[in-house]
């Protein structure tokens, strides 16, 4: 060591070159959808985060792997069923695990192999929950925490309850696009009616949408007259449009209030404000980096004057605040868009950055782990490398993904 290298470089070198005479390590990634998510939810995402760590840390093997696609109907979060669901999935992740280790070489059971848990919207819910009940289950306070993991990020994951502004611009939209939808459909009417249309279709009654329509009350209101006037309402390029946009007609709003009743028996602020403490106290005294990305769209004039977000974000002075960061969208025409196309470079543009963020957050889990501490310029050059590794054409590994998750 030169006489201008500090102690803690000069030991964090020293690890360096020990680990890397050693097998690789494994890194399992578990990604868990959320509400009414799918084994797509994550598209790419994935894939490329799986090359973007290989390229960035050295003497590692990664496996991102999908927790298969699990039942979101009804109110799965009920205190019996939500602990069915995590019991559920720790037996899946306990298993999966023990494979892993005895594949890799490492023996099964043994703590190498570590795990980071990614979970979108409720699927972080899920995560956080499983994580806690590990911790939880350890014969004593001073046993380590087996699976071995070393990392629980969320993305948009409504941890203190969804942002009451959701309902609000969801109801807005479907009754804008109600309102497009009925100018449209009785100008068409009014139209065949100089025409001598039958009766039938001139006596059909104005259409009107008075509140925020269901998912039952959107097409199906007003489908029989657009029918009765045939390809008439698809003539013109408004009416082509109301047609295009007819499955919108309600289904943010009723997204929204879907979920709401998905997790209603988690809306207990004293529980939720637990949860966040028990994380953080996880990361504390246990070393598991909690993170949660947030979506965060930029103020719209005249319409919206201040930055939209999903889920409700603690208080700036709050000791949980620092864990929250933002995923910025410019992209996104509402709360639940950005939402819902947050893996998805082609809806939100914040998409490589959101990458780019989510390894620097794993792989300083993972030096952590290992007990090494960077300097400032190692740290820029992996930043430096980890971009140009984002920027990488990968093929669509989609399919592949969702196979990895069936085999399991």
């Amino acid at each position: 060591m030169s006489s201008g290298d500090s102690p803690s470089e000069g030991k964090s070198s020293d690890s360096l070159a020990v680990i890397k005479r050693l097998p690789p390590d494994l890194l399992l990634i578990v990604f868990i959808h959320g509400f009414k998510g799918t084994d797509t939810t994550f598209e790419n995402f994935p894939s490329r985060l799986e090359h973007v760590l290989t390229e960035i840390i050295e003497n590692l093997k990664v496996e991102c792997i999908l927790f298969p696609a699990y039942e979101t109907k009804g109110q799965l979060m009920e205190t019996s069923l939500q602990n069915a669901a995590v019991e559920h999935f720790a037996d899946w992740l306990t298993t999966l695990t023990v494979q892993r280790e005895v594949a890799n070489g490492q023996g099964g059971g043994a703590g190498k192999t570590k795990i980071v848990l990614c979970g979108h919207s409720m699927g972080g819910l899920l995560a956080a929950d499983a994580l806690l009940a590990f911790v939880n289950s350890r014969p004593d306070k001073n046993a380590p925490l087996w699976p071995n993991i070393i990392a629980c990020i969320a993305f948009d994951t409504p941890y203190l309850g969804l942002h009451p502004a959701v309902f609000k611009n969801s109801a807005t939209k479907a009754v804008e696009y109600a309102g497009a939808a009925r100018t449209v459909v009785s100008d068409v009417f009014s139209l065949f009616s100089r025409k001598g249309a039958s009766s039938t279709v001139s006596g059909q009654p104005p259409l009107a949408i008075t509140a925020a329509p269901t998912a039952e009350s959107g097409w199906a209101k007003w489908a029989p007259a657009a029918y009765a006037v045939g390809g008439a309402l698809v003539a013109g390029a408004a009416a082509g449009t109301a047609y295009y946009r007819r499955d919108d007609i309600g289904s943010g709003y009723s997204w929204a209030t879907d979920h709401m009743n998905y997790v209603r028996n988690l809306w207990d602020e004293e529980a939720l404000r637990k949860r966040m403490r028990d994380l953080n106290d996880v990361q504390v005294h246990l070393g598991v980096t909690f993170r949660s990305f947030y979506t965060l769209l930029p103020p719209a004039p005249p319409s919206f004057s201040s930055p939209r977000t999903f889920a409700i974000l603690p208080q700036r002075t709050s000791p949980i605040a620092v864990h929250f960061l933002p995923a910025r969208n410019h992209q996104a025409a509402d709360e639940i868009q950005a939402h819902t196309n947050m893996f998805n470079p082609r809806s939100n543009d914040g998409y490589y950055q959101l990458g780019l963020d989510t390894a620097k957050i794993i792989r300083e889990a993972v030096m952590s782990a290992r007990g090494i501490t960077e300097s400032d310029d190692t740290e820029a050059r992996k930043d430096v490398e980890a971009a140009a590794a984002m920027e990488d054409t990968l093929p669509d590994h989609v399919g592949s993904m969702q196979n990895r998750s069936q085999q399991e």
